[in-house]
């Protein structure tokens, strides 16, 4: 029999995540918040995972706890995300590559409070996160529109599209993918989203990039024939790279050469690079968060990198806004304990 005292326990499907979902604006300030939290208030380790027989598939966990603003812990977050990633093994199943769950608990008890569909939420909290290192740091133009490139049509390739609209008003986009009918499907919706002004469909890597100010890479983790294809010669002098696919496409040489190298999160980063992942990559400069509190400027003449790593903190700073959204709206599933 359930405590009368405990709190609800309430699931979330994606349809349901996805109607909960903070508007834009608000998501960009819950990604700074995650990213300035992670600095000093928050205790998150880097992932943990196991890798089951598909080849390049894996399985993480991401545990992350926020320090609130109330002496007593009521207002702290705890929860965790359960993330799996069987690309070419799902491709030939028809499934999608990525699942993934959201737990929370009560900080104070550690009941759990809500479990949602994760992948509305690793979406929409990395194209936000990105949102808020565009527009710090895109190179300033005068005179033109900005120019902006989505290398990758998939899931982050169409949650970035309204954020980029957002950040960087008037902005000409160009789109491609090694599939040109998602590239296509990807510039019909940029046609249509507010923000954005001339979309094209580029007709390979370095006809997207090469006149771009700000290039956002989400392509596949399972394209090692991709990797590094991204280099100096393929970017403008000034450009700024947010890199959402590790370094499968972005070079080792182009973080060398960065005036300014950011991650989300050094130790994950750190972490990823003893396995592998960051094979020939500096040290990076700092994080966004300590970029932010330190009100750390652009550079006036280089470019600029900032690689996600993807960290559990967001999807719990997300999920705690839409787990509140959807009592607020009735939704959901409430499950007996």
């Amino acid at each position: 029999m359930q405590d009368p005292g405990s709190p609800p326990l309430r699931y979330l499907t994606a349809a349901d995540v996805r109607a909960a979902m903070p508007p834009l604006p608000e998501r960009l300030v819950l990604a700074e918040r995650t990213m300035t939290a992670l600095v000093d208030d928050a205790d998150m380790p880097a992932k943990i995972g196991v890798h089951p027989r598909p080849a390049g598939s894996f399985a993480h966990a991401m545990p992350a706890w926020l320090r609130g603003s109330a002496g007593d812990g009521r207002d702290d977050l705890l929860g965790i995300k359960w993330v799996s990633g069987f690309g070419a093994a799902n491709a030939s199943r028809g499934l999608p590559a990525i699942h993934a769950i959201v737990v929370l608990s009560d900080a104070l008890t550690g009941e759990p409070t809500a479990i949602l569909d994760g992948g509305p939420i690793t979406a929409e909290r990395t194209a936000a996160v990105s949102g808020v290192a565009i527009a710090r740091y895109a190179p300033s133009v005068q005179g033109r529109p900005p120019r902006a490139a989505i290398v990758g049509a998939g899931v982050q390739g169409h949650s970035h599209v309204p954020v980029i609209g957002h950040v960087l008003p008037t902005v000409e986009l160009a789109v491609v993918d090694r599939h040109p009918e998602r590239a296509e499907a990807l510039a019909a919706v940029a046609r249509a989203t507010e923000g954005i002004g001339e979309v094209r469909v580029a007709g390979d890597l370095v006809d997207a990039t090469a006149d771009a100010d700000v290039v956002v890479t989400a392509a596949s983790f399972t394209t090692p024939e991709q990797r590094g294809a991204l280099d100096e010669s393929a970017v403008t002098a000034d450009a700024l790279l947010v890199a959402v696919d590790y370094a499968t496409l972005v070079s080792a040489a182009v973080a060398r050469d960065a005036a300014l190298f950011l991650t989300d999160d050094r130790a994950q980063f750190l972490a990823s690079r003893d396995a592998g992942a960051f094979d020939g990559y500096p040290d990076p400069s700092a994080t966004l968060g300590e970029a932010i509190l330190e009100a750390t400027s652009r550079p006036p003449h280089g470019r600029v990198l900032v690689s996600h790593l993807g960290v559990g903190l967001a999807d719990v700073l997300f999920a705690d806004a839409i787990a509140g959204r959807a009592a607020d709206l009735g939704l959901g599933t409430v499950l007996p304990r």
